[in-house]
């Protein structure tokens, strides 16, 4: 673990983005700080702003500040996505690991389970069920979080089941150790690392999943400012007013970006071989540049 520290200390490209997404998250959290006006506070005389000293990003149909609502909009998204990233991590780890660990008809079962769950096209099952359920934040993470441990799962089983044929997990078990607290104490630790690089990028993934349900009006509904949903209201006037599609959007990118990028970075210092792998590429394209 000091050396992963070490390491990462010492690249500045995981420094960087580490700094902009702890940003990203502060931003919302101090959102009655930094937001200068009321999210939800109606202002017909200043409707359609295109941005002014007041309104730095403009106003939308009903007057509320665009600034203020994607600040305060990042409470709810960003919200949203942590929760849905910590419940799916959770759930797919917890059968990844039994799956892996234990094996045998355990193993199938969940690996059968898992198969299935993999083979329902995601996008179109949340839409139904937030459809059916009816359009609520509530539902539309209970929705998200159905589909989305499949990944963690199948991910954690193949570093379990590489992890328990060595040698410590051998004399752990000839010193005493139960199974759960091998899992706990020797497993465990040594595989998380790696997971934490899917949980990184899965935040970016859970966002643009999140925004498209907003989009589609399956999410948030009003007042609550959530960016997605300004998506939707803004394609309404997307010729008359662009600002109000603009903003969220670039909000939404700047954070996938972020968050992939983070994980990229988490890869190069958690995995030696794809660190590598990637030197090798960065030398063969200077070379070939050198040779052009």
């Amino acid at each position: 673990m000091k050396t992963y520290v070490k390491k990462a200390l010492h690249n500045r490209e995981f420094m960087l983005l580490l700094f902009l997404a702890i940003i990203l998250i502060l931003i919302p959290v101090f959102a009655p700080q930094l937001a200068p006006h009321d999210p939800i506070a109606n202002d017909y005389a200043n409707a359609m702003n295109p941005g002014s000293r007041e309104y730095p990003f403009g106003t939308d149909q009903i007057g509320r500040c665009i600034l203020s609502r994607l600040i305060w909009g990042g409470r709810t998204s960003l919200l949203i996505v942590f929760v849905v990233v910590f419940i799916v991590s959770v759930i797919g780890i917890i059968l990844g690991i039994t799956a892996g660990f234990f094996g045998g008809w355990v193993d199938m079962l969940i690996t059968r389970f898992t198969d299935i769950v993999m083979a329902l096209p995601a996008t179109v099952f949340v839409i139904a069920l937030v459809s059916v359920l009816g359009p609520s934040l509530h539902n539309t993470v209970m929705a998200m979080s159905l589909v989305g441990w499949t990944e963690y799962c199948r991910v954690t089983r193949a570093l379990v089941l590489a992890e328990k044929e060595n040698p410590y997990v051998q004399e752990a078990r000839l010193g005493g150790l139960n199974r759960a607290q091998i899992i706990i104490r020797n497993i465990l630790p040594n595989v998380f690392p790696y997971l934490l690089v899917n949980i990184t990028q899965d935040i970016g993934n859970q966002l643009l999943t999140l925004s498209g349900l907003s989009l589609l009006g399956l999410s948030s509904q009003p007042p609550t400012p959530e960016w997605g949903f300004m998506l939707s209201e803004g394609r309404k006037y997307i010729q008359a007013a662009p600002w109000l599609i603009f903003y969220p959007g670039l909000i939404i990118v700047i954070h996938v970006i972020v968050f992939n990028l983070l994980g990229d970075s988490l890869r190069d210092i958690l995995d030696p071989r794809y660190t590598k792998q990637r030197g090798k590429e960065r030398r063969m394209k200077l070379w070939l540049k050198r040779e052009s």
